[in-house]
């Protein structure tokens, strides 16, 4: 993970339940970001199996939020961790002709941000 650091792609850590995947994203590739001097509030964690994250979900809810905190900071770097990627929801998009919105577009619209690099964790399980 270090060595892709700001590659330009979303970058997925996938393997079965309980084998460490969070620990390594979360944990320790967190506390390696914060030894290279990448401040704590540029780390944007979402955790989707906390209920504190459950609207995060959705995924026009989750890049509206993203979107909020990196837009206009065009000078600062940010790195966004999603775990549990598998329980977004998939969504209709009313103001955009009623399309449905899965957790590939939130993916992807994420990633054109230039000022942020992206890392999820996913398993099989709860898979739509």
């Amino acid at each position: 993970m270090i060595h892709h650091l700001w590659n330009g792609k979303v970058k997925v850590i996938t393997g079965i339940r309980r084998c460490g995947k969070s620990v390594l994203l979360f944990d320790l590739f967190y506390a390696h970001l914060l030894s290279q001097d990448v401040q704590e509030d540029h780390i944007i964690k979402i955790q989707l199996d906390q209920r504190r994250y459950y609207k995060f979900r959705n995924p026009i809810t989750l890049c509206k939020y993203v979107e909020d905190l990196v837009s206009g900071k065009k000078d600062e770097k940010f790195c966004l961790f999603i775990d549990v990627v598998q329980l977004t929801t998939k969504v209709i998009d009313k103001e955009n002709g009623g399309i449905e919105v899965s957790v590939y577009d939130m993916l992807n619209e994420l990633n054109a941000y230039k000022n942020l690099d992206v890392y999820v964790t996913g398993s099989n399980a709860h898979v739509q």
